[in-house]
């Protein structure tokens, strides 16, 4: 599969370590310009490539829209058209402080629609965000199991093509729902979601 992956933060590059070992094809695009990001598709290997965040949406299959919570406006925006497009939302509303993370105020409103806002016309799948970034980039076999990575969203073959890139890369994918129904459970403060409910498939 081809990947598009825009931002290179931890979960982003997490991410992309995953994908390319997987035998997937990722490109990746951050707000600095394709040329930073020489040093990480080196260390990536030739499956990995750098671009334009424009060119990484055209680029995959799925777009993983990988930012911080305060980024996702402007990261949005530099892509003019995101209808058709499987996007998928890894991001929990959270902000580093001198106090470490805190949660932002999402006025009562679901990060999902937050985002999906964001990227009108998309085929938003939510999945990825119930990891902590540096347990994100282990290997996902653990305990004689499968850390699983929840899924939630609207189009079910959406759905079907980020579940394979999960499963491919040694998680276990669990589909949840819709957006309105099983996001709820794992977004950031919903019950499954945080590091506090760890899930591991046998």
């Amino acid at each position: 599969m081809r990947v598009g992956i825009i931002g290179a933060g931890r979960v982003g590059t997490a991410l992309a370590r995953h994908f390319t070992r997987s035998g997937h094809d990722v490109m990746l695009a951050n707000s600095r310009g394709p040329q930073t990001l020489a040093p990480l598709v080196g260390e990536l290997g030739g499956r990995a490539s750098a671009g334009t965040p424009q060119e990484t949406a055209d680029f995959g299959d799925v777009v993983v829209l990988a930012v911080q919570w305060d980024q996702k406006e402007n990261a949005a925006a530099l892509v003019p058209s995101w209808d058709g497009r499987i996007v998928l939302d890894p991001i929990n509303p959270n902000r580093e402080t001198a106090n470490g993370l805190e949660r932002a105020d999402t006025g009562g409103r679901r990060t999902s629609d937050i985002v999906a806002s964001l990227v009108p016309g998309a085929r938003l799948v939510k999945g990825f965000n119930t990891y902590p970034a540096p347990v994100l980039a282990e290997d996902p076999a653990v305990d004689g199991g499968r850390r699983v990575v929840l899924l939630a969203g609207d189009d079910a073959e959406a759905k079907r093509k980020v579940a394979e890139l999960a499963d491919s890369c040694g998680f276990q994918a669990v589909d949840t729902g819709s957006l309105a129904e099983g996001g709820a459970l794992f977004e950031a403060g919903g019950p499954l979601g945080g590091p506090s409910h760890p899930l591991t498939a046998l």
